[in-house]
């Protein structure tokens, strides 16, 4: 298992979306995960998380793993998860994950949790 973690101020993400629009939504998130909410709390909380999940996959956002490559969605009962395009899933062969995501005091914070098939790569 593999733990990621990643804190966004609010309000940096706040600003860019007010200054840029859907330019800037567009950088991190794909049509479906913007339509989940334009509220400023849940776009860090989103930020937060892609950040975390390519943390604990040991790459980081670039060139391995971009931001579009991480899919955010809720399940019925509201909780976060994820998957990856299947060009990342390829290579990264997540078998299980979790991912928490929390604002609160003008911060957004989220956990990522992934177990990967062994392979070279991990």
């Amino acid at each position: 298992m593999k733990i990621g973690t990643d804190i966004s101020v609010v309000a940096r993400i706040e600003n860019a979306h007010n200054k840029f629009g859907t330019k800037f939504l567009d950088k991190f998130l794909n049509e479906e995960e913007q339509q989940l909410s334009q509220k400023a709390n849940s776009l860090a909380g989103y930020w937060a998380a892609k950040e975390a999940i390519a943390k604990a996959l040991g790459c980081g956002i670039g060139a391995e793993l971009s931001f579009h490559d991480i899919i955010l969605y809720k399940d019925k009962k509201n909780a976060p998860h994820f998957k990856l395009s299947t060009k990342a899933q390829k290579l990264h062969q997540i078998q299980n994950s979790s991912l928490s995501i929390a604002h609160d005091g003008g911060f957004a914070i989220a956990i990522a949790l992934v177990s990967q098939i062994n392979n070279e790569h991990n």
